[in-house]
């Protein structure tokens, strides 16, 4: 497939990338600073623009079969949410419906499935501008008239990639670690571009 990867030089958006290409698709990576894009390959492009700025987002999404968003923004700000919908209008605009949106477990309905440390602690404290801003994200994604799934991992870890991993659990799931490795998220997003299993919907990620 053709795909669009927003936050392609972060932690999950360098695995995507790495992982996608190994799999045969052909690999756009959206960034504001080209020289950030580490990997060569005669399937990966880099398109050059500010997830902020609605018409380098709409130039960027043309010609692409899915899209893929890993954006971040550190413990504060509003990047994740506000990027997030302007990717969701341009893919409204242009047409191209398949979206993959990577959110935190905790978000929405999964806040359940947290222990008192990630609740109250992480979530309710140190991270809450964070937490914020995927709760609104996650509210763009669900609003919009595309065919989305959202996914909600567990605390990130730097492990290899083991394609053994929970996945869906419902939102009472008190026994998963609370955590995953980052190429375990990649290749769970991927999957999810032959997959309809969580077609508008928000499965949980962990071991």
């Amino acid at each position: 497939m053709k795909l669009l990867i927003f936050g392609s030089t972060g932690s999950i958006g360098r695995l995507l990338i790495k992982q996608a290409l190994e799999q045969g698709h052909t690999v756009t990576a959206f960034t504001r600073d080209a020289t950030k894009v580490d990997i060569k390959h005669n399937n990966l492009q880099v398109a050059q623009g500010d997830v902020m700025d609605p018409a380098s987002v709409e130039r960027a999404i043309q010609g692409h079969e899915a899209v893929l968003c890993s954006l971040g923004a550190g413990r504060k700000g509003t990047v994740r949410s506000e990027g997030t919908r302007n990717i969701i209008s341009a893919m409204e605009k242009v047409g191209v419906r398949r979206f993959i949106c990577q959110s935190t477990l905790g978000a929405g309905d999964s806040r359940g499935n947290l222990n008192v440390f990630w609740k109250y602690i992480m979530f309710g404290l140190l991270l809450r501008p964070m937490y914020a801003d995927h709760v609104r994200q996650e509210n763009y994604v669900r609003q919009s008239r595309l065919d989305w799934t959202i996914v909600r991992p567990g605390a990130f870890t730097d492990g290899e990639r083991t394609g053994k991993y929970r996945h869906g659990f419902p939102s009472t799931d008190k026994t998963t670690k609370l955590k995953i490795s980052r190429a375990d998220v990649a290749d769970f997003m991927l999957k999810q571009l032959i997959d309809d299993t969580y077609l508008h919907k928000t499965p949980g990620l962990s071991y």
